[in-house]
C-alpha cells in the first residue's frame, strides 16, 4: 500500500486519535484501546478525511436549508404585514375563504406549482399539472379496469373450483358409504363362491362314482353274456355228443 509510509506520520497518528476522540466523544464512550499499526492508521486517516468532508458538505447544506427558511420567514412576514394592512388578515377573512386558500395553496404544492408570481403562468402551471393528473387519473382507471376484469375471472374460476371440490366431496362421501354394503355383498359373494366349489367337488365325486358303478354294470352284464355264451356252448356240445352216441 502507497500510504504505509506516510502512515507512519505522527501528525496524522494525533488526527486519527483527535478524530476518533472526537467521535467516541459525542456518544459519550470512551475510544477503545488498540495498536495503531500503519495499516489501521491508513484506514482511519482515509475514514476520518472522508467523514470530515461530508461533515463539511452537510454543514453547508444545512447552513443553507437555515438560510433559506430565514428567508421564507421573512417574506410571509411581509405578506402578512401587506395583507393585514389591505385588510384581509386571515381572522378577518370568513371561513370558506380561508378554507378555499388553504385548499389552492394545498393543490399547487400537490402539483409542485412554485411559479406563483405571474397570474398567467400559475395559471398555465395548475393547468399542465392537472393535465397530469388526469392522465394518470386516467392511467389508474384503465389498470383498475384491468385489475376488476382478472379479479372477476378468477372470482369465477374460485366459485368453480370450489363447486368442482364440493362435487367431489360429495362423491368421496357417497363412495365412502357404499364401502360397507359393498364390502358385506363381496363377502356374500366369496361365501357363495365357497359354497359352489364345494358342491362342484361333491357333484364330480358323485359322477366318477357313479361313472364307476355304470362301468362295474357293464362288465358284469358282459361277464353274464359270457357265462350264458359258455353254458349254451356246453349244452351244444353235449347235444351234439349225445346225438353222436345214439
Amino acid at each position: 500500500m502507497a500510504d504505509l509510509p506516510a502512515a507512519s506520520d505522527p501528525t496524522r497518528i494525533a488526527e486519527v486519535k483527535a478524530w476518533l476522540s472526537s467521535q467516541f466523544d459525542a456518544v459519550g464512550k470512551d475510544v477503545p484501546e488498540f495498536e495503531y499499526t500503519p495499516r489501521a492508521v491508513a484506514y482511519l486517516h482515509n475514514l476520518a478525511t472522508l467523514s470530515q468532508s461530508k461533515t463539511h458538505a452537510s454543514s453547508i447544506v444545512a447552513n443553507d436549508f437555515r438560510i433559506k427558511a430565514s428567508e421564507y420567514r421573512s417574506q410571509a412576514a411581509r405578506i402578512r404585514e401587506i395583507l393585514e394592512n389591505a385588510g384581509l388578515a386571515q381572522e378577518s377573512l370568513q371561513a370558506n375563504v380561508v378554507a378555499s386558500a388553504q385548499v389552492l395553496a394545498n393543490v399547487a404544492n400537490l402539483l409542485n406549482v412554485r411559479d406563483t408570481e405571474s397570474s398567467r403562468w400559475w395559471m398555465v402551471s395548475f393547468l399542465v399539472a392537472m393535465g397530469d393528473i388526469s392522465l394518470r387519473k386516467t392511467g389508474v382507471e384503465e389498470k383498475r379496469a384491468k385489475v376488476q376484469k382478472e379479479f372477476k375471472v378468477l372470482l369465477d374460476f374460485t366459485r368453480k373450483a370450489i363447486a368442482r371440490l364440493t362435487y367431489l366431496k360429495r362423491t368421496l362421501a357417497q363412495l365412502e358409504d357404499d364401502v360397507a354394503p359393498c364390502e358385506a355383498q363381496m363377502e356374500n359373494w366369496n361365501t357363495n363362491l365357497h359354497v359352489i366349489a364345494s358342491k362342484e367337488q361333491q357333484y364330480l365325486q358323485q359322477h366318477a362314482n357313479y361313472k364307476d358303478k355304470a362301468l362295474a354294470a357293464l362288465a358284469i352284464e358282459d361277464k353274464k353274456r359270457q357265462y350264458a355264451a359258455a353254458e349254451k356252448y356246453l349244452e351244444d356240445v353235449l347235444q351234439s355228443a349225445l346225438a353222436t352216441s345214439e
